[in-house]
């Protein structure tokens, strides 16, 4: 997800406190211009390294079926363990493929052959524990505005270039991955299920872990979904907001669990043909102040969706490529 992106999320929260002490008041158009404009007032600070936690906890529960021991399409699944070592198979040979394509300056490039559409919504900014319908209409104006559509192989994903789709010379990064191949493991699942369409595929629903703070490729949801990242280190380089007391990493909190993954695959090569990726996460911040608000408390839902294969159309206007 892009960096940017994630700062306007952030923005969110911090637009949702400004507009809460104008809510419902003249103030309120000024207030929102002046949020915005402190867009332009994000630097771009370094990305710090967070651990993450994984594993089921409290709260953490199946919505989708349970999994049930069975054939499906001509292929034996006896546990979540072979759910996941499928995934894995038909991830790693659907990235193996590529196709031709051309963009907007007439150049053919290579890409991968299965690329995908994104979006991005937000759901209720709750201020201190309750939410205000004047602040939730300024949401989607903000949003809209920062959420430049992209396509990428699937996720998680570095780069649409083969290539490039890893973060092995990455410096900052305490844990390196190559995205071409998918590091998910049964341990990562908290419940999956397989259905057989009767027309030589199957499609496999996951639903990984609850995580937080997750980083790509470092934990159940990293290793499953384009997750947030490091938002603490967004949130401190918002020179509007700062904190009562502790700091940014300290009252920045991001769980994700709910999320799922359908995957449609073709039994008798095992490309991957049809997926969408639903990821689910809630923002929280704590003793946030921002100009004269002190010390309040800020969360929203945050549902991102990529669904495989993007259309044509969407190609030509999100990035200007024509598949050739």
């Amino acid at each position: 997800m892009n960096k940017y992106v994630k700062k306007g999320l952030c923005l969110v929260l911090a637009t949702g406190l400004i507009a809460s002490s104008f809510a419902g008041c003249a103030k309120i158009n000024y207030v929102t211009g002046g949020a915005i404009q402190a867009i332009h007032e994000i630097k771009d600070g370094s990305w710090q390294n967070q651990d993450e936690g994984a594993g089921q906890s409290e709260g953490d529960e199946p919505v989708i079926d349970a999994f049930a021991a069975g054939t499906y399409g001509g292929v034996d699944f006896k546990s979540i363990e072979d759910v996941a070592n499928y995934y894995v198979e038909a991830y790693n040979y659907t990235k193996s493929l590529t196709a031709e394509y051309i963009n907007d300056q007439g150049e053919t490039c290579t890409f991968y052959k299965l690329l995908g559409d994104e979006k991005l919504s937000v759901g209720d900014v709750m201020i201190d524990g309750s939410a205000n319908a004047v602040i939730n209409k300024l949401v989607p104006g903000i949003v809209d505005g920062l959420f430049a559509p992209n396509t990428y192989g699937l996720v998680p994903c570095y780069n649409r270039d083969p290539n490039l789709d890893n973060n092995l010379e990455d410096a900052t990064r305490k844990n390196d991955h190559d995205f071409r191949t998918s590091a998910l493991t049964a341990d990562d699942i908290l419940e999956a299920n397989v259905v057989d369409n009767g027309d030589g595929t199957i499609t496999l629903t996951i639903q990984p872990k609850l995580g937080e703070m997750s980083l790509r490729g470092d934990d159940s949801q990293g290793r499953f979904f384009e997750v947030l990242g490091d938002i603490g280190g967004v949130v401190s380089s918002i020179s509007v907001i700062s904190f009562a007391q502790g700091t940014a990493e300290e009252n920045i909190k991001v769980t994700y669990k709910g999320g799922k993954g359908v995957i449609k695959i073709d039994t008798k090569t095992k490309e991957i043909v049809e997926a969408d990726y639903e990821m689910v996460a809630n923002v929280a911040v704590n003793h946030a102040t921002v100009t004269v608000i002190k010390d309040k408390s800020a969360s929203l839902a945050i549902t991102y969706i990529n669904h495989y294969p993007a259309s044509d159309e969407y190609l030509k206007d999100a990035r200007g490529i024509t598949r050739k």
